[in-house]
């Protein structure tokens, strides 16, 4: 799965410095319980179901007939996972005809069965239940991670929201398919399975597996049949049923697809092209063929995650979707979800984690396998800069470094999808390849994954695998990676002994806790070689020494960019701006430029950030734009020229946008044309950036060019309107700021938070001050957990104050109070 804090849903929030980091559940307490796994008394062996939807009453109407068999003893029970259902009937089946057993369902939430008799180890018998789920009245809560637990969901069932498609959708992991059908929901029970779900003959279905029969069911109804022969875990049960789109694709023969709702069909391939050229990387890498006998992906409608690696047929939250100007501001860090989904397919789906305490062997894996794919596909400096910034999410974070990547202790499972199980566990893995080399590394994750297929994996599991591989004990790696907290915190200094011409690098680690074990290579530059020195750290404090033929121009430390610590490097500028023109890695570059960056009142400073927007990779030639202090008199001078010179041949749109950001703030008239001209890039975001820049020297221009962009704004430029509007406009512009924000993904709603405060705290009108203060209000109750609370409650005595003095400034005050008071309260 990929939570939208991955995704990077609140984290890359541009209008509000709150979000700096994706907020993340809090660390288990000391008194949090521990968690087996789930011991097993019956296996699934087999699920067979039939489901019929209520769409009036939100329900589904389902039979199921469920084969399992006594795991180790003998046993005369079984329970059921069956969250908030009726249960109609409960039948033991011999052939076709059943026998009615005794059960207990007391709690709504465990069904207790009597099987009549006593079943041996390894007998298999068949439970027929006769049943009805009902999603939308089962009293379960989400979290940070899944911000809804209901298993099913109706959307927009009865048509209310124009607009709007019809579609339902599942939602397994942790445990939610036993909202939808009973079974033993645990992520260390496999079954195969066989879904036939009967919905009105407009509509397509997907599930996992492939489509064995669809035949008409009455007046407007079809019955679609689909097969799983394969067995895999329930959390990776899935069904979705709506006006989709199909497009299809084949990799070896197998069938790959892609469901999207009608209007964004045509550009379904541009979206998921890339997906046959990943399954061939991945099963070659790998060497484990990709398992399945298809690979489907869709989109829906109000997802509660990011995505998630459903057996067979992923499902993508919305913001997948896009049309083919949006697509031309796509960076790898969003089609990287298309990568991180479908490796589960292997880690995740064919050996899956035998419990939520060791997602690890899921999500860390899906994690390490963006960077993989980026590198093939795009080079090493994609695959470095998409890691980088993945670590420093997770560095960025105190509260997790108290938390252990495998995880007995906890309270709700769903903490454990978190920066640790994701970014850490990612960069991790990492480092192991770094260490073993790739020839073991990926013979290690073939050995795992040949071993335990169709089974259950954790992480000693694949300790063992490497281990096996590499012949060596990887124990010390584990125990200090997996097993417990924190990262080393280190200080990096040099001294140069000109008598014994000699080089000594201190490393200190000054963590509290452990003292870890940290192979690495430091790189010595003299004369325009480099000397590799690998050192392997064993001590709180340690310095190495390495004799040189004159004092070096670089020491580079962790050459390979690669060990996971947060560190204070005592470089100087001048071997900041050597590292930068020298060292070869996109890291070493970006260290440099984010050295650079600190106090550009330093020449050498200055010069390398000026180097840097020339970078061979557009990514940190936008660091280097958005660092240059442009307030600083003597930076604008020097940068000015380079910046209008960069401007004329920069082809990146990210770039482009960044730039007219930078020229904006020198306010200089001379750039105007500039501005206007790039009016006429199909990009979205270069268009709002220009929008915003023609503001800064023409705000009246701005306001009528607004106008123009009003009828097809999309994405960031209805974000740049409404900027717009909220400074320069009133009443008259209150219907589209209002319009666009209610239109928009959640990832939008965020960056329009501030313009729409703004422009309520300009208006006169009562009804529409408080329908600005109630979508503020509902955003903060709603992403809550994210951390939306506080920019919220900001921006909402922010309208307070613009209010005061104003004719419905008392009545301004109250909604707010009330608006404070809701978001307070939420949970």
């Amino acid at each position: 799965m990929k939570h939208l804090f991955a995704l990077g849903l609140l984290g890359l929030a541009a209008t509000s410095p709150a979000f700096a980091q994706a907020p993340t559940p809090p660390a288990a307490k000391p008194e949090s319980p521990y968690r087996a796994s789930a011991t097993k008394v019956n296996d699934l062996v087999h699920t067979k179901l039939d489901v019929r939807f209520d769409y009036a009453k939100r329900h589904l109407l389902g039979k199921a007939w469920i084969t399992l068999k006594p795991h180790a003893y003998p046993t005369d029970s079984l329970r059921l996972d069956a969250k908030g259902m009726d249960i109609k009937a409960v039948s033991m089946m011999s052939g076709d005809s059943g026998k009615a057993l005794k059960y207990n369902y007391a709690d709504g939430m465990n069904l207790r069965i009597n099987l009549g008799r006593m079943f041996k180890p390894g007998e298999e018998y068949t439970i027929y239940i006769d049943y009805v789920s009902k999603p939308d009245e089962l009293k379960v809560k989400g979290s940070a991670a899944i911000t809804d637990a209901k298993g099913l969901y109706f959307i927009n069932p009865d048509s209310t929201v124009k607009g709007k498609p019809v579609q339902i959708w599942t939602q397994g992991e942790t445990e939610g398919s036993s909202a939808w059908f009973p079974t033993i929901d645990r992520p260390n029970q496999k079954t195969t399975e066989e879904i036939s779900m009967t919905v009105p003959s407009k509509y397509v279905t997907l599930s996992n597996g492939r489509m064995v029969s669809s035949t008409p069911a009455g007046p407007g109804l079809r019955t679609d049949v689909w097969k799983m022969e394969l067995p895999h875990a329930p959390y990776l049960f899935m069904m979705a049923v709506g006006d989709f789109k199909k497009t299809t694709d084949t990799w070896r023969g197998k069938e790959v697809s892609y469901y999207l709702e009608p209007k964004y069909a045509p550009f379904a391939k541009q979206i998921f092209g890339n997906t046959p050229d990943m399954l061939e990387f991945f099963s070659n890498r790998l060497g484990v063929e990709y398992p399945w006998n298809k690979y489907s992906q869709i989109v829906a409608r109000d997802y509660v995650s990011g995505a998630m690696e459903n057996t067979t047929a992923t499902l993508h939250g919305e913001q997948v979707q896009m049309t083919d100007r949006e697509l031309i501001d796509r960076e790898y860090g969003s089609e990287s979800v298309i990568a991180h989904e479908l490796f589960h397919q292997w880690f995740g789906d064919y050996v899956t984690a035998e419990s939520w305490s060791n997602i690890t062997v899921n999500e860390t894996m899906a994690d390490f396998s963006e960077g993989l794919y980026a590198e093939h596909k795009y080079g090493k400096d994609a695959a470095d800069s998409h890691y980088y910034r993945y670590l420093r999410r997770y560095l960025s974070s105190p509260r997790d470094a108290a938390k252990t990547l495998v995880r007995f202790h906890y309270d709700e499972q769903e903490e454990v999808f978190d920066l640790v199980s994701y970014q850490k566990g990612g960069a991790i893995m990492d480092m192991l390849r770094t260490y073993l080399g790739d020839d073991v590394f990926f013979a290690g994750l073939k050995k795992y994954l040949t071993d335990n297929k169709f089974g259950n994996g954790e992480a000693h599991q694949m300790r063992l695998a490497f281990e096996d591989v590499s012949g060596q004990d990887l124990n010390w790696f584990w125990n200090q990676w997996y097993y417990a907290p924190g990262h080393p915190v280190v200080t990096i200094d040099y001294a140069w002994d000109a008598a014994k011409k000699a080089e000594t690098v201190t490393v200190k680690q000054t963590q509290a806790g452990q003292t870890f074990r940290l192979p690495f290579t430091i790189d010595y530059y003299v004369g325009g070689k480099v000397m590799h020195q690998p050192v392997t750290m064993t001590e709180a404090t340690q310095t190495f020494t390495m004799p040189l033929s004159a004092k070096p121009d670089l020491v580079n430390v962790d050459a390979n960019k690669k060990t996971l610590w947060l560190k204070t490097d005592n470089k100087t500028a001048a071997e900041y701006a050597y590292q930068y023109a020298h060292a070869p890695l996109f890291v070493d570059r970006r260290e440099a430029i984010d050295a650079a960056a600190k106090d550009q009142t330093v020449a050498a400073n200055r010069a390398t950030l000026l180097a840097a927007l020339n970078d061979k990779f557009y990514n940190n030639r936008l660091a280097a734009v958005e660092a240059l202090k442009l307030d600083n008199k003597d930076v604008a001078k020097v940068a000015a020229p380079a910046l209008r010179k960069l401007a004329a041949s920069e082809k990146e749109p990210w770039v482009q946008a960044s730039l007219l950001g930078a020229l904006a703030k020198l306010k200089d008239k001379k750039d105007e044309a500039y501005f206007t001209k790039q009016f006429s890039s199909q990009s979205y975001n270069v268009q709002g950036a220009a929008l915003r820049a023609l503001a800064a020297v023409q705000p009246a221009q701005a306001l009528s060019r607004a106008k123009t962009l009003e009828a097809n704004a999309q994405g960031p430029v209805a974000q740049a309107v409404t900027e717009v509007y909220a400074k320069a406009g009133g009443q008259a512009e209150w219907a589209f700021v209002r319009d666009k924000f209610d239109a928009a993904r959640p990832q939008g709603k965020f960056n329009m938070m501030e313009p729409l405060a703004t422009i309520t705290g300009r208006l006169d009108d009562a009804a529409s001050i408080n329908e600005g203060i109630t979508r503020l209000k509902d955003l903060g109750v709603k992403y809550k957990s994210f951390g939306a609370d506080r920019p919220v409650l900001n921006y909402l005595q922010a309208i307070a104050k613009a209010q005061a003095g104003r004719p419905q400034a008392t009545a301004t005050q109250q909604a707010v109070d009330q608006a404070v008071a809701a978001v307070q309260a939420a949970k």
